[in-house]
């Protein structure tokens, strides 16, 4: 299969490319780059790749390939609540505008990485695909506007799939340190300290990056029939985590280190806790590898072997936020998220 790869010099796109090329398809990457010079560790493999914004595709560009995998996206919420209504324009409109190209150009399957963060403030109940979405932030309502705006495409020649991945975590070379695992461990680390900004409280189902990857590759395999226009929730039940436990579980790889919490510090509005059963009943191929633990074990021994320090966290190459505001302020980027003349050769926003 012939797929297109959105993001792909992004966190999981970084990943996800080898993988689904080691899984028999042929892979071109679709990205922007912007976050050149982030790298971690060794870089990924570099594979054929088309250099464009995602708001500027056009149906030229969707031509000939089986598939799309959507990962590009402003990708968490710091970055989404920077500019809504640019989260808005990348993450909604533009995700729909590709979905519709794609249609077009005789796009077969369409893949689109969408988020637990949909669900927001749901409390302890555990959720599934049918359960009612009240996200909480521009970049988990974005999520939902994506789904309800491409599931009306469906039809028997453009089978849409939307996989609710729960809070990534794992070694990418295109590392990220704002997310909740990987933030804990490095901060466990460089500091000796796991810091909780909330009172430790609120739910929050992860899963590993490669696990996220290995579900796209099992949707792909997987008879249309089966994934047409289908919603899954993607990672295990058995990893539902309270934010504290995740820090307890941190404090135990991390020799040395303590837990504190922030004085004053409240619940986060961000509270689901996910059912992951419908994913293992219809995609059977797929079977997740990881837990927090072994995750949070492979991030101390990664961060060791990178010798990565607190000036490495300071610098922000890793917290997407911060590289986005360096940029600006360099004028290699504009308020729109655009590379200026100053900036790199326009390449998505991954």
């Amino acid at each position: 299969m012939k797929i297109l790869l959105t993001g792909h010099k992004g966190y999981i796109g970084a990943v996800a490319g080898p993988i689904l090329r080691t899984a028999g398809h042929d892979v071109v990457g679709l990205d922007m780059d912007l976050f050149a010079g982030c790298e971690f560790g060794e870089g990924a493999p570099a594979i054929p790749e088309i250099r464009k914004d995602l708001r500027d595709l056009t149906r030229s560009d969707l031509e000939g390939f089986d598939a799309v995998v959507h990962l590009a996206a402003l990708s968490n919420d710091p970055v989404g609540n920077l500019n809504p209504q640019l989260t808005y324009d990348i993450n909604h409109r533009a995700s729909v505008q590709l979905a519709s190209l794609a249609k077009e150009a005789g796009v077969t399957r369409f893949v689109f990485s969408s988020s637990c963060s949909t669900y927001g403030a749901a409390g302890d109940a555990f959720l599934d695909e049918t359960s009612s979405l009240n996200p909480v932030t521009p970049y988990g309502e974005s999520k939902v506007l994506v789904e309800r705006d491409i599931a009306p495409l469906a039809n028997d020649d453009f089978s849409p799939t939307y996989m609710r991945n729960a809070t990534a975590y794992g070694i990418s070379s295109r590392l990220r340190l704002d997310i909740v695992l990987n933030d804990l461990v490095a901060s466990a680390y460089t500091t000796d300290l796991v810091y909780i900004k909330s009172d430790g409280t609120p739910w929050r189902p992860i899963v590993h990056i490669r696990d996220i990857v290995a579900a796209v590759v099992a949707a792909l395999d997987a008879p249309r029939e089966v994934v047409h226009n289908q919603t899954f929730n993607v990672g295990r039940t058995d990893e539902n985590y309270r934010i504290r436990e995740l820090a307890d579980i941190v404090a135990e790889i991390v020799p040395g280190c303590r837990v504190e919490y922030a004085p004053g510090g409240g619940p986060d509005l961000r509270c689901y806790r996910v059912n992951f059963d419908k994913i293992g009943r219809f995609l059977p191929a797929f079977r997740p590898e990881w837990t927090a633990r072994r995750g949070a074990q492979e991030l101390y021994d990664a961060y060791r072997a990178a010798g990565l320090t607190a000036k490495d966290m300071e610098r922000g190459r890793y917290i997407r936020i911060s590289e986005i505001r360096r940029l600006q302020k360099a004028g290699q980027l504009d308020g729109s998220l655009r590379w200026s003349r100053k900036g790199v050769e326009t390449p998505v926003v991954a």
